[in-house]
C-alpha cells in the first residue's frame, strides 16, 4: 500500500496509522499527527480502491451503502500491512493507534470490528458502522475516541451513536465528541481528539 513512514522521536510513543477520506491521500492527515503528538511515529496510507478516480480504503455501492465483500478483504488487507510495516520499519506492532476521517475512519472501525490486537487505541472522525449483526472481537480496554456532527448528512448521529455503544460492548472505552459542522473535519474536533490523546497515551 501506498504510505509514508516517519519514525517517531520517542520510541516508547504510539505509532499513529493516518487513514484519509474518500479522495484524499497518505499527505492529507500529516497536520494532525502534529498536532496530537509530534513526537510519535507516522504510517499514513493511501487507500488502494479507486471511486471515480478518487482513492478509498473500499468499495461503496452506493452514499453509506458498503461493499460488505469488499469491506472485509480490505481490512484484511490492510491489518497484513499493518504486521508488515512494523517488520519492515521496526516498530512495535501492538503500539498502533488510527487516526481516521470518514472513510478512513471506518476501516479503523472495521480493522476493531474484526481483529482483536489490530490496534491499541484509535481517534475516528465521522465513521459509521462498518458491519451489523456480526460479533466483535474482545476490545476490553481499547480506548476509542469518536468525533461526531449532529447534524451530518453523510454520517447519520444515530451511526456514531451506534458504533460507541458496539464497540463498548466489545469491551472498548469510548467517548463521543459532538459538534454541529456538517461532515467536516474541523479544527475544534481535532484539538479535542489531542486532548483525549494526552489523557490517555501519554504518561
Amino acid at each position: 500500500m501506498k504510505h509514508i513512514y516517519k519514525p517517531g522521536k520517542d520510541a516508547s510513543k504510539p505509532v499513529l496509522l493516518l487513514l484519509h477520506g474518500t479522495g484524499g491521500t497518505e499527505q492529507d492527515l500529516l497536520g494532525l499527527a502534529d498536532l496530537i503528538d509530534p513526537d510519535a511515529g507516522v504510517l499514513s496510507v493511501r487507500g488502494n480502491v479507486l471511486e471515480n478516480g478518487m482513492p478509498r480504503f473500499f468499495r461503496r455501492l452506493a452514499e453509506g451503502v458498503f461493499d460488505e465483500e469488499d469491506l472485509i478483504f480490505r481490512t484484511k488487507e490492510l491489518n497484513a500491512f499493518l504486521d508488515e510495516a512494523a517488520k519492515e520499519n521496526s516498530f512495535d506492532r501492538l503500539n498502533v493507534v488510527a487516526v481516521g476521517y470518514s472513510n478512513g475512519a471506518n476501516i479503523a472501525a472495521s480493522l476493531l470490528f474484526h481483529y482483536a490486537e489490530a490496534l491499541k487505541g484509535a481517534i475516528l472522525h465521522h465513521p459509521m458502522v462498518p458491519r451489523r449483526g456480526i460479533d466483535l472481537p474482545d476490545l476490553a480496554g481499547i480506548p476509542v475516541f469518536i468525533t461526531a456532527g449532529k447534524n451530518d448528512p453523510i454520517c447519520p448521529a444515530k451511526e456514531s451513536e451506534d458504533l460507541k455503544e458496539l464497540l463498548a460492548g466489545a469491551g472498548a472505552v469510548t467517548e463521543v465528541h459532538w459538534e454541529m459542522n456538517g461532515h467536516s473535519l474541523t479544527r475544534t474536533e481535532v484539538d479535542a481528539a489531542a486532548e483525549w490523546y494526552k489523557t490517555t497515551f501519554v504518561k
